[in-house]
């Protein structure tokens, strides 16, 4: 005999139905009945839905399955959480495709990566064993509690061809022909198990081994759209040329680079130029081929028509000639040839005084040493490049200074210079290079709101997988900081605040129910707004 009973689970508000089939068991001689799960029972129709295939091994043959029903999944149970903060995250994710992207790169636990990116942002510096609070009081993506051991088996499950997949996806939604500003970071770590941790040249000054994050942001979109980890110990002019193979694997191969000095080598823009990849960089003074074009144009440099008053610099522009050289190992050759380029030069009056000062304190130092016969074995170069001595018997030790090498240490103070092969004038050179410090701002954001100025993992995969999510966690702060940027609500929050402001907003959760937003301010609505996200409708 057949019927249906009906079980309900405490812990998540679910009743599921079951077949029951008695039957007479002759080994205990007594009845029992054997229990088959068929489904469970929506709480709004009361219909059962199948759960394990059973329905659709039922379903007459021809006959198509029912197409779930757009909008919001129906409650399970009754709740109230805070939803303010997360709504804009989803709305963001929305529009920038973050969500859409993640759904197609991940499957099986986009949810849980956004939950978790969604808690970096609003619970800065705080670890990831706290997120079962913060989870049970928001409502957020996967809805669930993620413990620690769950997020590590998450973080592990991030494979390197769904990281570039996701990268692709969000390349393609950038601006084109923008310029992508590239940097680095070095992120510290006490860990011994990590094999890319190593010592090198910190950028924060600590003391300890570490690792490198490069970053490439857009310049007008300003959101970062890939990322890699490298060893702490290689200097950043070694990781141009990965760079470019990456974007070219990427499928970016025309794209307008961004760079810093530590970037710039003469490998580097062999590089660049083989790759017919626009470029803007910046360059040393010392170098030989750029003091070379700014003698001819030294003397009349600063004149009135070539000062900027915005910047409070003069500037001027020389198109030159690149000696560009490439080896061919198909034809057994070195292709050299002219590529045309040009360089931009400015000049700070004020930038040049505090130089000239900054280096007279160091000679009057030098001097003082060696007069006194205290001198530094660090300081022996500095010593033979601009002061002669003479020690006698009677006048002790003599010491005079080589003007000549002061007056040429001092000729380029004040001067900086920009390289590049687009055309264009010296001041948006300028603009677009001072730009790049949305990396620098992101590399902050990075370290303070998402808890990564110490790694604090000890696996490789654990970190790779953290470093994705905190990088997804990143887009998210980068749109909201350019919101915030360009309708001046920063004068009135920090990011912080504004988020906290949005924190306190509730919804409400029935089974049945639409689902039902708290009240909203006026502020609050100014931030959504701002946001350039339409605010929640409450009743």
């Amino acid at each position: 005999m057949a019927a249906i009973v009906y079980q309900h689970d405490k812990r998540i508000g679910v009743t599921y139905a079951y077949e029951s089939i008695s039957y007479w068991d002759k080994e205990k001689q007594q009845s029992r009945a054997k229990r088959t799960l068929i489904g469970r029972v929506d709480p709004g129709t009361g219909d059962i839905v199948p759960t394990d295939g059973r329905g659709r091994k039922r379903r007459k043959a021809g006959t198509k399955p029912e197409v779930p029903k757009k909008g919001p999944v129906p409650s399970i149970q009754t709740a109230r959480t805070f939803y303010g903060a997360t709504y804009l995250l989803d709305a963001i994710g929305e529009k920038l495709g973050i969500t859409a992207d993640l759904k197609e790169c991940f499957p099986q636990t986009y949810r849980q990566i956004l939950s978790i990116a969604y808690y970096l942002i609003l619970e800065d510096n705080n670890p990831l064993y706290r997120f079962e609070k913060w989870g049970s009081l928001h409502k957020h993506p996967y809805g669930k509690n993620i413990t620690s051991q769950r997020s590590s088996e998450i973080f592990a499950s991030i494979t390197e061809e769904a990281k570039n997949q996701f990268f692709r996806l969000q390349g393609k939604r950038q601006l084109e022909r923008e310029y992508w500003a590239y940097d680095i970071t070095s992120i510290s770590s006490y860990s011994e198990h990590l094999r890319q941790v190593q010592y090198g040249k910190n950028k924060e000054g600590d003391r300890l081994a570490q690792l490198n994050l490069a970053l490439v942001f857009g310049e007008t979109s300003n959101l970062p759209f890939y990322y890699r980890k490298l060893a702490g110990n290689i200097p950043d002019s070694k990781t141009v040329k990965n760079l470019l193979a990456d974007l070219d694997v990427l499928g970016f191969s025309r794209v307008k680079l961004v760079m810093d000095r530590g970037f710039y080598s003469k490998d580097n823009i062999n590089a660049l130029f083989k790759e017919h990849l626009k470029f803007l960089i910046s360059t040393r003074m010392n170098l030989t081929f750029i003091r070379q074009e700014l003698d001819p144009i030294y003397d009349e440099f600063r004149t009135f028509d070539h000062y900027s008053e915005k910047y409070e610099l003069y500037h001027r522009t020389v198109q030159t000639k690149w000696d560009y050289s490439q080896y061919r190992p198909y034809k057994g050759d070195t292709l050299a040839e002219k590529r045309r380029i040009y360089v931009h030069y400015y000049y700070n009056i004020d930038r040049a005084a505090e130089e000239e000062k900054a280096l007279d304190r160091k000679l009057i130092k030098l001097c003082q040493e060696l007069e006194t016969g205290q001198r530094t074995p660090e300081h022996e170069k500095l010593y033979q490049k601009y002061f002669r001595t003479k020690t006698t018997p009677k006048r002790g030790t003599v010491v005079t200074v080589k003007e000549e090498a002061v007056r040429e240490a001092k000729r380029y103070f004040g001067f900086f210079a920009l390289l590049t092969n687009e055309t264009m004038d010296a001041i948006t050179a300028l603009e677009l290079y001072r730009n790049k410090d949305v990396v620098e701002k992101a590399f902050g954001n990075l370290k303070e709101r998402l808890n990564m100025r110490r790694t604090l993992v000890s696996s490789e995969q654990s970190l790779d997988g953290k470093l994705f999510v905190e990088f997804v966690a990143l887009i998210y702060l980068s749109y909201i900081k350019k919101q915030m940027q360009g309708t001046d609500l920063f004068k009135y929050y920090t990011m912080r605040g504004a988020l906290d402001k949005l924190d306190v907003i509730e919804c409400f959760e029935e089974p049945g129910r639409k689902l039902r937003v708290g009240e909203l301010l006026g502020k609050q609505r100014d931030i959504y707004t701002s946001s350039g996200v339409a605010p929640p409708s409450p009743l």
